[in-house]
């Protein structure tokens, strides 16, 4: 249950961030919408704790900034499988990632707040 909640979740805070970032486009229906919020969710999941650990360094270096990069690294990957599955997710450049993802952060974590949901800041506890 708390897949699909996180699921919702991220769909609405990529819906938010499509309406907010110049660069950022979605076109196509719902239900292709939280296939790409799927996407994101297991791209977060299982390849962003690999590259916390790689880029650690370079972390502690930037106090915690280079976070805000791999953010958007993992929305510009979740652009490029939604091209390759033509969801119609598209993702302009690395900045339009980087307000992307800073958006997709900020409104995730306001709605699981408001839901009740265990995600915090892009996290699953």
């Amino acid at each position: 249950m708390d897949r699909l909640v996180q699921t919702l979740i991220n769909a609405a805070a990529l819906y938010v961030a499509v309406l907010i970032v110049p660069n950022l486009e979605f076109s196509g229906e719902w239900w292709k919408l939280l296939l790409v919020a799927f996407i994101f969710g297991g791209i977060n999941t299982f390849l962003r704790p690999i590259l916390r650990i790689f880029t650690l360094p370079i972390t502690i270096m930037t106090l915690g900034l280079f976070l805000l990069v791999i953010n958007a690294l993992m929305l510009l990957l979740t652009g490029a499988v939604s091209n390759e599955l033509d969801l119609g997710f598209r993702v302009g450049d690395f900045l339009a990632a980087l307000l992307g993802s800073i958006v997709t952060s900020i409104v995730g974590m306001l709605l699981s707040m408001v839901v009740g949901s265990r995600r915090i800041a892009g996290r699953v506890l």
